[in-house]
């Protein structure tokens, strides 16, 4: 249990009074050839692997390259000429099935978790465009069913609902494209904004798995039936292809990888501990874990098994930079999954699918730094404190809590920041009411970009790490932009479900 920060202090500005809080001072100054501070002087960036934005780009075009090459492959199966005919609108149909086709597959690609390609989007990226992707799949899903039976109906003198029923029951793989769709429209209800509110992390991750069998089941009619598929070898060939590695990359990667990658691990859970009511830490450590190779700030998903909920994975970031064969998380209990770990025993085995995020060293891409988090978001930010290599006074680091008993890691941040030559802000008080902003109420009478400039002056000058609830994180981003922050040196990202 860490104890409560003593009373901010008071600094009169022009506008009001700013609560400046405890700042701890550099302890000491880091030594030119220390093994942390090589190439992180003012002669140069830090001499730190950098994340390419090839493959960002790479996969990005490849996307694009994929709903041209299925537009021209309706064309050359003869779409085009039907659109002055009766069958226009089963042509129209066609096209918007192949599409909704083709941005399923990729969404599939998206959830596969491949490492390289969640490196270069990052997690926040990555949700944003899977959320996209989703919905405008399934927006075109739902234009296809409707163009197709309404095409079906106005060609055959058949009302709308007989068509729908033989295309069900007398159509190769109707039945279960009923089905799929059924699936995947229980998976899009539940990831509106207001349904994931309602659900616990726990049900809302067993739904959105039923987006796999939605996928399995919608896409077989298309096999089988399609005009696209049956009358084309082109068409076939690059259809089976894709199948192929949208289903290998999930197999590969969200299956195999993860197992190989935790027996060779041999990961066990050496230690747990509350840091106070709700809050557990857990520490694992494995002869293998130092192959994973983590970096302090990134993230896994975690399986403790324990006998209930080990199928169901929760991702939690590391609290601590990784040392040796061992690995550190702390979370707050706000689901069952994070609940049950205060229960888990010494000596558990672990599963880890990780690691994974940008939250990183190795996204740095200037000197000063500045971390801030809120709640349960300090924990990556005290990794990244860790372990960024830096000088005094390279690093700031806010700790945002709504009380001072709430301020997780207190007196670890502070003794860390010490020790690196860090500056640290905790920053204590309920939110402001009335308005989206990342301050405490107690200042409320400032600006969100001042009250920014104030706690950082040079923050335009610095990466800035952001880990906290969507809200406060949004309400900091648009701060950091106005104080002048260019958003390539934004580092976010979002683990709401």
């Amino acid at each position: 249990m860490t104890s409560a920060p003593p009373a901010p202090a008071r600094i009169r500005t022009p506008r009001g009074t700013l609560i400046r809080p405890e700042r701890s001072r550099p302890a000491y100054r880091v030594p030119t050839d220390a093994p942390d501070a090589r190439g992180a002087g003012r002669g140069g960036p830090p001499r730190i692997r950098r994340t390419s934005a090839l493959w960002r780009d790479a996969t990005a075009l490849a996307a694009g390259t994929i709903m041209l090459f299925v537009t021209a492959l309706w064309v050359l199966n003869g779409g085009l000429g039907q659109l002055a005919t009766v069958g226009a609108l089963t042509s129209v149909g066609r096209l918007t099935g192949l599409l909704a086709s083709a941005l399923l597959l990729i969404q599939v690609f998206l959830m596969a978790r491949v490492p390289i390609i969640e490196r270069a989007w990052g997690q926040d990226k990555l949700a944003r465009v899977h959320r996209w992707v989703g919905f405008s799949s399934f927006t075109l899903m739902v234009a296809h069913i409707v163009l197709i039976m309404l095409g079906y109906a106005a060609q055959y003198a058949a009302g709308v609902w007989a068509t729908f029923i033989d295309f069900t029951f007398n159509y190769a793989g109707g039945l279960l494209a009923v089905a799929g769709t059924v699936a995947i429209c229980l998976v899009v209800v539940t990831s509106a904004r207001v349904a994931r509110r309602r659900l616990r992390y726990e049900s809302w991750h067993l739904l959105h798995l039923y987006a796999y069998v939605g996928v399995g089941l919608v896409l077989p009619h298309q096999l089988w039936t399609g005009q696209d598929f049956v009358g084309s070898t082109l068409s076939s060939v690059f259809w089976w292809s894709l199948y192929g590695v949208c289903t290998g990359s999930v197999v590969g990667f969200r299956v195999l990888l993860p197992l190989w990658r935790s027996v060779r691990s041999r990961a066990r859970v050496v230690d747990v501990r509350q840091e106070r009511p709700g809050v557990t830490t857990v520490t694992v450590a494995g002869p293998g874990v130092h192959r994973l190779k983590a970096s302090g700030g990134q993230f896994f998903h975690w399986r403790f098994l324990t006998g209930r909920g080990w199928m169901r994975a929760n991702p939690f970031s590391l609290s601590a930079a990784p040392t040796g064969n061992a690995l550190r998380l702390t979370a707050a209990a706000v689901g069952d999954g994070s609940a049950r770990l205060a229960d888990i025993r010494p000596g558990t085995r672990v599963l880890l699918e990780g690691p994974f995020g940008r939250m990183h060293a190795g996204t740095r891409t200037r000197d000063k730094v500045l971390l801030m988090g809120a709640g349960v978001g300090i924990t990556p930010m005290r990794a990244l404190l860790e372990a960024l290599p830096q000088r005094p006074g390279d690093v700031t680091i806010v700790n945002r809590a709504s009380t001072a008993d709430a301020l997780l890691m207190h007196d670890e941040i502070r003794a860390l920041a010490a020790q690196r030559g860090a500056f640290y802000e905790p920053l204590v008080g309920r939110r402001v009411r009335g308005r989206d902003s990342w301050l405490p109420a107690d200042l409320r009478h400032l600006d969100d970009t001042e009250a920014l400039l104030r706690v950082c002056p040079d923050v335009a000058e610095r990466d800035v790490y952001v880990c906290g609830s969507g809200p406060w994180m949004d309400a900091v981003r648009r701060a950091a932009l106005d104080a002048g922050v260019p958003s390539v040196h934004l580092h976010i990202e979002r683990f709401e479900y």
